[in-house]
């Protein structure tokens, strides 16, 4: 049913933006620039046919990059229609393939409960296990092959086959030695009953291709599909849509804009609207006007981006809504003579202009050197900042605990999870289980570890109250079954007991377990709650799992703090005060593409790199570069020169 939310946005939007939200079936190419609106477009569409089809038990399947983007998604589309979320998947492409995975992965041999594995520690230590065990079997792998995971990953990411892995490449030596790796590194994977980010889309696309018939099921299930930031999209996934969709089914529905390809690395590219365009022969319906950027900005981004030749060629420029202009909304700070002087330049300046206003400032860099610069010259001023960065793991004991006994209750023989529970529980409890007896025991025994930690737990607890109740909890939930939803509320509720009683312990922030705490637990919380709306109230222990693995763990920014991050972690994000630091040369652009050439596709991803910066800002825009980085003498970023902000 429609809410009078939706009733408000649908008339708050323009009516191009009409035209794309009333689009009902057949393929559809939105050229959206930044700052127009597409989030509201793209939800009111879900939603109006939602809200059309309320009878209906067909389902919309929107897919993006991001969980905070799908998250956001998801949450405008629930405000504006209700009783309709059990026929809405809005998720990432590797959500949407972790759940065709546990329903149909078993045909490809994938076990249901299988763990993905997102630190980069996990992965380096399932390929040195790989090259362990080679090396005892051929003489030309070493260790020197341990540092071949990028290799993999773009094996997995061109959706290279096994048997024609050694093929690819023009160096023969190299071809024998990955063959030898590639196999056994998903072989060392399966083993550990574990997926990595990469091999969720490979199996996915896998299974879509040797059993079409779960293809059509999915495409009858899903008649409506959405992508969103399409030119994103690397070839692995774009190939399964291709997979997913068949030759027939054409009913989707993407947003893009060629401007904002700036994930080159990791398989994005300008021919990927291209294939979309030959494959699909959409209709396409550009949205230009620019709803968040003051006038000047939109001119700096305009003049920047149109040295971009690989680029949709009737492209129009973006447009301003806002007709004020203020003089201050774009300044560049520039005399400096060297990096230090430039980012205690920048901190005063913050200081200065937005001392009361922290929370709405953002520190960009290029790459993360320059935003520590940044972040040491804030700490010198006073200025209260973090670093924005993804966080895959909790770091307080009480929840390390937490997601590792759950962990261990769904797949009872995982024996790092024991080691982190082993671990945790002692700096909870002062209760010590050795997780090699509990390993010796559970074999001899021929059970799992879960129960033989649970029988040593409750034991050792005999003369500790609130210890033997959460143990005997965790028995009747986890032990005996499954229910991690009614454990994790009382476990929530114990920690909180053990804080009462150590309250000068949890208050310093340096004291061991609760460093952290009161963080992860904001972030258990809300991450909780967000798999619990996209996958329902019932979703099973290995789904939370898997999806929960596939969230950052990084808690949100306290209150009136400056926030630094690369311009790769913006995209999508805006701010009321941008700062842009480190405007040289080799920095950007980088020093790479220099290398490569003023007119080379990695040139112009750098340019695309600074126009996603600068279209961040909702307010001001302030950029800086300064004379020397590193020693090095550096030149002005041509950037500056193409905006229009210095003169040639």
């Amino acid at each position: 049913m429609a809410t009078k939310e939706y009733v408000s946005a649908w008339e708050k939007l323009s009516d191009i933006q009409k035209k794309v939200a009333s689009w009902d079936e057949g393929p559809l190419l939105v050229l959206a620039g930044p700052g127009s609106g597409k989030t509201r477009v793209l939800t009111c569409r879900i939603a109006r046919i939602l809200d059309s089809t309320s009878n209906k038990n067909f389902r919309i399947i929107g897919l993006t990059f991001t969980n905070k983007a799908a998250d956001e998604m998801r949450s405008r589309v629930l405000t504006l229609v209700t009783g309709q979320e059990a026929r809405l998947f809005l998720g990432t492409f590797h959500s949407f393939c972790a759940d065709v995975l546990r329903q149909h992965g078993t045909h490809l041999g994938i076990n249901p409960n299988f763990k993905i594995y997102a630190q980069d520690s996990e992965l380096q230590s399932v390929l040195d296990a790989v090259i362990d065990k080679a090396k005892k079997k051929f003489d030309f792998i070493t260790d020197l092959d341990k540092k071949t995971m990028p290799i993999i990953q773009n094996l997995k990411m061109n959706l290279i086959p096994l048997d024609q892995c050694s093929n690819v490449f023009k160096d023969k030596d190299l071809g024998r030695r990955m063959g030898v790796i590639y196999a056994g590194y998903d072989s060392e994977l399966a083993s550990q009953n574990a997926l990595d980010f990469n091999s969720l889309i490979f199996k996915t696309h896998d299974l879509f291709i040797q059993f079409p018939a779960f293809a059509k099921r999915y495409q009858s299930v899903y008649p409506y599909i959405c992508v969103d930031e399409f030119q994103d999209t690397n070839f692995a996934q774009y190939s399964l849509l291709r997979a997913f969709t068949g030759d027939v089914y054409k009913n989707i529905f993407i947003v893009a804009d060629d401007d904002q390809i700036i994930y080159q690395w990791n398989g994005a590219s300008h021919k990927r609207l291209e294939e979309f365009t030959k494959d699909y022969d959409p209709t396409m319906i550009q949205l230009p006007m620019n709803y968040r950027c003051p006038p000047e900005i939109i001119t700096l981004a305009n003049n920047i981006i149109s040295h971009n030749f690989l680029r949709t060629s009737n492209k129009k420029p973006l447009l301003a809504s806002q007709s004020k202009k203020n003089k201050d909304s774009v300044r560049l700070l520039s005399g400096f003579p060297d990096f230090d002087a430039e980012v205690n330049g920048v901190a005063k300046d913050i200081r200065k202009l937005h001392s009361e206003h922290l929370g709405t400032v953002v520190i960009l860099g290029r790459n993360r050197r320059l935003l520590e610069g940044a972040d040491g010259a804030l700490q010198t001023e006073g200025l209260p900042a973090v670093i924005s960065q993804r966080r895959n793991e909790f770091e307080s004991s009480p929840f390390v605990w937490l997601h590792s006994l759950l962990k261990l209750a769904n797949d009872r023989q995982d024996q790092k999870s024991l080691e982190a529970i082993c671990g945790s529980f002692a700096q909870l409890c002062e209760i010590n289980i050795d997780p090699e007896y509990v390993v010796t025991l559970a074999k001899a025994a021929n059970r799992d570890y879960l129960q033989y930690w649970l029988k040593l737990a409750i034991k050792n607890s005999e003369h500790d109250v609130l210890s033997k109740e959460i143990i005997t909890k965790a028995s009747l939930y986890l032990g005996e079954g499954r229910d991690f939803q009614s454990f994790s509320t009382i476990a929530l509720t114990w920690f909180e007991q053990i804080i009462s009683s150590r309250q000068e312990a949890v208050n310093d922030p340096t004291m061991e377990p609760f460093a952290r705490y009161h963080e992860d637990r904001h972030v258990w919380t809300e991450l909780s709650h967000e798999i619990l709306q996209s996958l329902g109230q019932n979703v099973t222990l290995e789904a939370f799992l898997q999806e929960l693995q596939m969230h950052s763990k990084e808690p949100a920014p306290k209150q009136n703090t400056v926030v630094l991050m690369t311009i790769h972690n913006a995209k999508g994000k805006e701010f009321d005060h941008v700062y842009i630091i480190g405007l040289v040369e080799d920095e950007l652009p980088s020093f790479q593409s220099i290398k490569k050439g003023a007119n080379s596709p990695e040139m112009e991803e750098e340019r695309r790199n600074c126009f996603v910066a600068i279209t961040r800002t909702i307010k001001t825009l302030t950029l800086s570069y300064a004379n020397q980085y590193r020693g090095w003498t550096k030149k002005p970023s041509r950037f500056l020169y193409e905006m229009g902000l210095l003169d040639k």
